[in-house]
Order: C-alpha cells, then sequence, then structure tokens
C-alpha cells in the first residue's frame, strides 16, 4: 500500500520534546551563530552562571544537575538578587539562539504532522516556534505547546492569549509578556501560572484517548520525569492505567541506553508497544511523515491483508533549500485536501 495516498483516519500523534532533540537538531545543522545548546547538566558553564552560584553554600549546589541547583535557591532564598540575575541570563543566552537558514530537524518534524497531532516541548530554546513560523503556510500544522514556558512565546492572561514573547499585535493591542522559565523542580506547582496551566490541560485532553482519539506517542529526546513529580502525575493522569491502552503505540527517539529510557516510561508502556530507535531519521516521523496515524491503522488494526503492508517514504536528508523541502511535502498535503 502507498502510504502517501492514504488518509484514513483523524487519529492524533502526540509528540513530546526534550533537550535531546534540539541537541540532535543542533548536531546535524549547527546553530546560525555557532552557539552552543546547552543541557541541565552543562548549563552553569555554557551560559556563564558559575560566578553567580558560588554566592551560595556549597550544599545548596548539584553540580550535575542545574534544575536541583535552582530549586535548593529558590526554597532557601527566593528574594536573593543573584537568583534574579541567573534568570535574565538564561533568558537572555537562550533568547539569541536562531535556527540556521535552511531545514532542520526541527522544520522536519512541524512538516511531518498535521493540525490534528501536537507538539508539546519542554525546551526554553525558540526553534520549535522558529520551524512552525516559517512553514505554517505549507499545509496544515500541528498545534504546540510550551510545557515550561519559552523565550519565544509570551502570553496575554486578561485575553488569555499565547504570541511571540515582547509583540504587541498592532490590530489587537494585545502585548504578550515573555513567559516564565524556571520554576523550583522539587516543589512545582503549575497551576500557579496561568500560561504553565492551560499548556498542561491542553496536553492532558490530547493524551486522553476519548477526546482526541489519540493512538500515537513520540518521546523525542525526553525521559519521563523523575523529580519533576507534577509532570510525570499529569501526564500518568490523563494516560490513565495502561492496562487500558493497550493499542496504543509509543515510539522513543533516543541516544541513550534504550533499557534504561524505556524503563524511565514502564509507567506509559503496555507490555512491549514500543518502537526505540536513536535518530529522528528512523523515526515513524521521517519514514512515514503526514501519514502517522495511518500507518497506525495500517500496521496494527488492517482491515485487509494487503493493508498490512506498507511502503515508508522517508524525508531525504539532503535538503538544502526551503522550497525543495516544500516542494517534496506537497504531494502529501495536496491528498489531505480532499
Amino acid at each position: 500500500m502507498d502510504i502517501r495516498e492514504a488518509n484514513l483516519s483523524g487519529g492524533t500523534h502526540v509528540v513530546i520534546l526534550g533537550a535531546g532533540a534540539s541537541i540532535a537538531s543542533n548536531k546535524q545543522d549547527r546553530e546560525a551563530h555557532g552557539m552552543e545548546l546547552p543541557s541541565m547538566n552543562n548549563l552553569p558553564d555554557v551560559v556563564g552562571l558559575n560566578d553567580l552560584i558560588n554566592q551560595f553554600p556549597p550544599k545548596w549546589i548539584d553540580e550535575k544537575n542545574f534544575e536541583a541547583t535552582y530549586s535548593n535557591i529558590a526554597e532557601n532564598d527566593p528574594n536573593n538578587p543573584y537568583l534574579k540575575e541567573m534568570n535574565s541570563r538564561i533568558y537572555s543566552y537562550f533568547r539569541r539562539l536562531k535556527l540556521p537558514n535552511k531545514p532542520t530537524i526541527y522544520d522536519y518534524l512541524v512538516m511531518s504532522l498535521r493540525e490534528k497531532d501536537v507538539i508539546a516541548t519542554f525546551n526554553w530554546d525558540p526553534f520549535l516556534f522558529q520551524a512552525w513560523y516559517r512553514n505554517y503556510q505549507h499545509g496544515s500544522n500541528p498545534l504546540l505547546l510550551f510545557l515550561h514556558g519559552n523565550v519565544a512565546i509570551g502570553y496575554n492572561k486578561k485575553d488569555d492569549k499565547m504570541g511571540p514573547a515582547g509583540y504587541t499585535s498592532q490590530q489587537t493591542g494585545i502585548f504578550y509578556e515573555p513567559t516564565q522559565l524556571l520554576y523550583p523542580v522539587k516543589h512545582k506547582d503549575y497551576s500557579q501560572d496561568c500560561f504553565i496551566r492551560r499548556e498542561w490541560e491542553m496536553l492532558q485532553q490530547r493524551l486522553d484517548k476519548r477526546e482526541w482519539n489519540t493512538h500515537y506517542v513520540t518521546i523525542f529526546g525526553y525521559s519521563a520525569p523523575v523529580s519533576d513529580i507534577e509532570a510525570h502525575d499529569i501526564m500518568k493522569k490523563a494516560w490513565g492505567n495502561i492496562d487500558n491502552r493497550n493499542m496504543e503505540q509509543f515510539e522513543i527517539i533516543d541516544v541513550k541506553d534504550e533499557n534504561e529510557v524505556v524503563d524511565s516510561w514502564k509507567d506509559f508502556i503496555h507490555t512491549d508497544h514500543y518502537d526505540f530507535v536513536t535518530s529522528f531519521f528512523e523515526s515513524s516521523l521521517a519514514l512515514y511523515p503526514r501519514r502517522t496515524d495511518e500507518l497506525y491503522w495500517c500496521r496494527y488494526k488492517p482491515t485487509t491483508e494487503e493493508e498490512s503492508f506498507v511502503d515508508a517514504y522517508p524525508i531525504p536528508k539532503g535538503f538544502q533549500t526551503f522550497e525543495e523541502m516544500w516542494n517534496w511535502y506537497q504531494p502529501l498535503i495536496d491528498v489531505e485536501d480532499y
């Protein structure tokens, strides 16, 4: 069966991004200014926070996890001016990050999903929004959710609207206040921030198969939260008992040890209903772009023997211009109009 011509169902594909997704994209195609993309392990070194961190008692410092360090400081000395400066430097660094002027993994990701799908990210960097913005006129695009705030995203509490951070709409006069990035990891309360609560509520809705018919979940560069207990509990409540999700398929893209990553998601995966790959280009998103839910039905619930055999339509890695990429996706988009 030619998956390109399939347009079988409207089930939702949920993609959840962690730092590993941005790191993989940056490794494939370097950030426009050559800036390094930090992880929580090396963020103080990359962003330049060590002079501030050294002002606090050593017992508050976790050298392997900056979020834990920040949490200790925020709990013990929340009004310290060094803490405010720390937030400012982090925001400023991530705000300067920019995708290169060529198709990247983030562009492929956005173009490989449709309006029925959703991408939820824990990342602060602006890559996802930048990719969405420069591709949104080409086919229907997925909903974006920013679970930990984002330097590119602002929010107007009064009007409950999201837009580019620091931007005032000329049409409506709405100003989009930059979103908060850092929260004490040990005692996060997402309900206290209107924007974050809004994003998590929409993710809960999309994970609930009764509301959105969600069959496919892809985890890209993110291990299930251990220290962030609230994030785990919110997702688990929405996903429900794994015995009731025995037909859903989990897909994990990660360079870490497979057993380690899969074990971190054990509360969400029913028996062996998962695929593990180490590269985006090996994933369903890259092999069956814009047709991942059709792939699910053909592979796991075929109505005929013929339907159970589907040909991949892999994304070429060598696009040098956006026009090349858009032209390649257009035949897939044309089928969706019928």
